[in-house]
């Protein structure tokens, strides 16, 4: 058996050669040719997995040791019977993390002693990471609005608000919906100029789900508006080819690291050697994580912000732009909350 890793996914070295050839190859090197005698590959989100990367090959398997799919043609691996995998809330933890600590900074700044009941944070996409974003800032005291038409439409009991009232009522707003390109709920350009239209008081606006989450232009016409105070942007549109102008303005600009915990890669890895040894019948070894997949409970503001800083983070970037791809690569991975 010969399975194909990602080069830059973490805790995996030395756990499948047991049980297989194993090539650790950059994703410029995943290659229709490279991948044509793999029986399953491993990838983050760099890889495009569909026709045209697979329909030489006799992959079965294609694991992706992140939270999203949409670097995956479902669609077309179901019709090959290749078995997909992911790792779902892997990094929640630490994407909430990144979040919370980086509203904490921005009121620092600002030097604010104003109650926090009176902060309104409205949470775009209550999934495994918006969950956690909306537990914490609760248990921290601020005031939270909800949004996620699927799970109003499957929970009858869950106390969603729609975009009109998160634009009209929140200080801080935050995304943390998937990406997709179609539907009802299609999240593509979610955050647009018909949105920042309708902000009234947004002192800060947060992207660490996906790029094309946010309309570039649209945002950085929002604040030169005023209509937006702030913006703090770790997923970015056209990535690793960024916008400059943005990259200036923003509080946090950051290079798509806002879920690289120790402990959040772990996870991933753990969930992707699950699967691929259900899959094939193996028994390799998956890393042990112990902090909770559900992050910490009853934290702090104070305990937040000092657990990462995500302005060394933003000096890094704004110091070498162009070195986008190497920075997310080589990132030190940090811990999550404890």
């Amino acid at each position: 058996m010969k399975i194909i890793v990602e080069n830059h996914i973490p805790y995996i070295q030395g756990r499948l050669e047991p049980f297989a050839s194993v090539e650790y190859l950059p994703y410029q090197a995943i290659t229709p040719e490279t991948v044509a005698d793999a029986d399953a590959l491993i990838v983050r989100t760099r890889n495009r997995c569909d026709a045209a990367l697979l329909s030489g090959s006799r992959c079965s398997f294609v694991g992706s040791a992140t939270i999203g799919t949409d670097h995956i043609d479902i669609g077309y691996c179901k019709s090959r019977g290749i078995a997909v995998h992911n790792a779902p809330g892997c990094n929640a933890p630490a994407v909430a993390q990144y979040v919370i600590s980086t509203i904490g900074r921005q009121l620092a700044r600002d030097s604010e002693s104003c109650d926090l009941s009176d902060i309104t944070i409205g949470v775009i996409g209550v999934g495994h990471v918006g969950s956690i974003v909306a537990r914490w800032a609760e248990e921290i005291g601020f005031k939270v609005l909800l949004n996620d038409p699927p799970r109003q439409r499957m929970e009858s009991g869950f106390p969603g608000v729609t975009l009109d009232e998160i634009a009209r009522e929140a200080d801080i707003i935050t995304f943390h919906t998937p990406f997709t390109t179609s539907g009802r709920d299609a999240t593509l350009h979610l955050c647009n100029a018909g949105f920042i239209e309708k902000l009234r008081h947004c002192r800060l606006l947060i992207n660490s789900a996906r790029g094309p989450v946010t309309d570039t232009r649209a945002v950085l016409n929002g604040l030169e508006s005023g209509r937006v105070g702030d913006v703090a942007i770790d997923c970015w549109e056209n990535e690793p080819h960024i916008d400059s102008l943005l990259l200036d303005k923003a509080f946090v600009a950051t290079p798509h690291i806002a879920g690289y915990s120790q402990e959040g890669k772990m996870r991933g890895t753990a969930m992707i050697i699950e699967a691929l040894n259900a899959h094939f019948g193996i028994n390799a070894t998956v890393p042990a994580v112990s902090a909770p997949a559900q992050g910490a409970c009853n934290v702090t503001l104070e305990q937040v912000v000092e657990s990462y800083d995500p302005l060394a983070d933003t000096a890094m970037l704004r110091a070498a732009p162009m070195q986008f791809e190497q920075l997310r690569n080589h990132y030190a991975l940090r811990h999550e909350v404890e």
